[in-house]
């Protein structure tokens, strides 16, 4: 199993979408705020008082620990190739909303404080996962037209 590439590739997917909860999306600091998004909430702290806000923001970890758990489900999905593809297709509509979510909340932050801030490294780690997915199915691909083509032969 872990001598196919996919699933080196699936590991790289699992693992970025779970580091990605720990970083920040979004970060300001201005007139004495700090203000800083993450994917399970977005926080305000103003010297010692600090402000917390869960909901909605979390919708992006949520997404990102379907897509962490869907990847690490498919390496183990290793001797149903086509359940791989399908569960790969599945897996890039969540990061693509976990995507969405982080992009949607950071503008509408940055809309509503009227500030710019700074993107942080959890606005990319999907982006890195997103193309890891991308490659992981291409080998699955490639291994069932291998397997396909072996068996016309026979």
């Amino acid at each position: 199993m872990w001598q196919r590439k996919q699933t080196v590739f699936l590991v790289i997917v699992g693992a970025c979408m779970a580091f990605s909860i720990f970083f920040p999306i979004w970060r300001s600091h201005a007139d004495g705020l700090e203000k800083a998004l993450f994917p399970l909430h977005y926080s305000v702290t103003e010297g010692e008082v600090k402000t917390t806000v869960y909901f909605p923001y979390s919708l992006t970890a949520i997404f990102a620990i379907a897509a962490a758990t869907l990847a690490f489900f498919s390496i183990g999905k290793f001797h149903n190739r086509l359940l791989q593809i399908k569960l790969g297709a599945l897996n890039s509509l969540i990061m693509a909303g976990s995507i969405g979510s982080a992009v949607y909340f950071a503008t509408d932050l940055i809309k509503t404080n009227q500030e710019g801030g700074e993107y942080g490294f959890a606005l990319y780690l999907p982006i890195a996962a997103m193309i890891s997915n991308m490659v992981a199915n291409r080998f699955i691909k490639k291994d069932e037209k291998l397997v396909r083509d072996s068996d016309r032969l026979r």
